[in-house]
């Protein structure tokens, strides 16, 4: 589907604006004050509060070059690649130093700071297991009760204040009201959306969400339907189902305009059995990439 086809985000979300820009300042107020016990000291650096701008002006071309460089079309990484180039390390660590001087309290767009948070999660996530590698899970380094938690332990400083990855997920992005963010943001596994390779961008947000949203639908790790006609879907859409209505009619209504075609009526049937897939840790590493055939179903019956 082309963003074309869907209401523009822009006139779906202008209203939200304050909302929005009120609940990053809020978010990150919750958590900031835990930043003493953080595994690791903070990514990026600190800018003056003269030198933030707006988050909607912060340039992701250098981010969007490394994406092209190493992330094939169904978002697997090469990590090895890239851990070696000590350049192209440094590029991201730069990029990172960059996503710092965004402000959080300078007005920016709603699209501005969609793409920003999406791009800082998914830049942070990539920078925390190239620090790692090799590895064969995200899971290996997101400790409970005692050691090292990637979503918690390795924030990055953002205006002044370090932000955690579940920062950005739990109290900024779902507090936004899109809930095609599941489809975006990418914690380095298999069983997430595919990594776009390309940074999200303001004036292509739209597109690219709901490029990334059917794609999402077209893998069989993601969408099935069985023979009896039962719908197996990702479990993302069970952790996260609040986020798209409160009730499975409207977050199947909300899906809807992103499933194989074939089955969009079938969703939205009340009668339609739902059940969730189970996740699939294992990194999205090129390295362990099973072959074409394993990754794309197109959303086939079985």
């Amino acid at each position: 589907m082309k963003g074309s086809d869907c209401v523009p985000i822009a006139s779906q979300f202008r209203s939200k604006l304050a909302v929005g820009l009120a609940a990053v300042a809020a978010g990150i107020g919750l958590l900031s004050t835990g930043s003493s016990a953080l595994g690791k000291e903070p990514l990026g650096r600190v800018w003056l509060a003269s030198q933030q701008i707006p988050m909607d002006r912060i340039d992701h071309s250098r981010f969007d070059a490394l994406l092209r460089k190493y992330v094939d079309a169904d978002g697997y990484v090469n990590y090895q690649g890239w851990q070696r180039s000590a350049v192209d390390r440094q590029s991201l660590q730069q990029y990172l130093s960059e996503l710092g001087r965004a402000s959080m309290s300078q007005p920016t767009s709603v699209e501005g700071q969609l793409a920003f948070w999406i791009n800082t999660y998914n830049a942070v996530t990539l920078e925390g297991i190239l620090q790692v590698y090799p590895t064969d899970s995200i899971r290996n380094h997101t400790a409970r009760i005692v050691g090292y938690n990637i979503w918690d332990d390795l924030p990055l400083v953002v205006g002044g204040t370090p932000v955690s990855l579940n920062d950005i997920e739990h109290n900024i992005l779902r507090k936004m009201g899109e809930p095609r963010i599941h489809f975006a943001i990418v914690c380095a596994s298999v069983g997430c959306p595919r990594l776009l390779n390309e940074a999200y961008v303001a004036n292509r947000l739209n597109e690219q969400l709901a490029s990334n949203a059917t794609d999402f639908f077209s893998r069989e790790q993601n969408f099935m339907v069985d023979s009896s006609g039962t719908m197996h879907l990702s479990a993302i859409l069970d952790w996260f189902g609040e986020d798209f209505g409160s009730s499975q009619a409207q977050r199947m209504t909300r899906v809807q305009p992103y499933l194989p075609r074939q089955y969009q009526e079938l969703a939205i049937n009340p009668q339609t059995r739902v059940k969730f897939r189970k996740y699939n840790w294992s990194l999205n590493d090129q390295s362990r990439k099973p072959p074409e055939a394993e990754i794309r179903s197109a959303g086939g019956r079985r």
